[in-house]
């Protein structure tokens, strides 16, 4: 079943949004490789096949097969990724589940330690632009790239 563009149908919404996107892609002093993985986890725990389609083509381009490919079990393999890239997949996982994590006092913590205050608000920011993008992209059915 072919389903509304969000985009095309509320284009002063898809502005404002993508206006965050923009915000954390060049108004931040994150690693734009940081934000691609960030970007990336949030789409896989949301399950929004676009966004994960069009995040791991982003991430390929700076990113070894490796690191990609075992981004869902990064925590079985922290030799793969430096440590403020996992305190930033952690406090990912935590904010994209906030519902089951309520954003503990313990995630909070590690996640301080690994960032400044403005890069840890940015992050959060991050988090929730994509869990947003999420929202619009898994319901709406947003096409892939992906060919068979």
């Amino acid at each position: 079943m072919n389903r509304l563009n969000w985009s095309e149908v509320a284009p002063a919404g898809a502005k404002a949004l993508y206006g965050v996107h923009h915000y954390v892609t060049n108004n931040t002093a994150l690693p734009e490789e940081l934000v691609h993985l960030v970007f990336l986890r949030v789409s896989q725990i949301n399950g929004c096949a676009h966004c994960i389609d069009l995040h791991t083509r982003d991430l390929l381009k700076t990113m070894s097969i490796d690191k990609v490919a075992l981004l869902p079990v990064w925590h079985e393999v922290p030799h793969l990724f430096p440590d403020q890239y996992r305190a930033a997949l952690a406090w990912a996982e935590e904010v994209t589940r906030v519902s089951e994590t309520h954003a503990s006092d313990e995630a909070y913590a590690a996640a301080a330690k690994a960032f400044e205050p403005k890069d840890l608000v940015d992050l959060t920011i991050a988090i929730a632009a994509m869990n947003a993008f999420n929202r619009l992209g898994a319901p709406f059915r947003l096409p892939v790239a992906a060919k068979p």
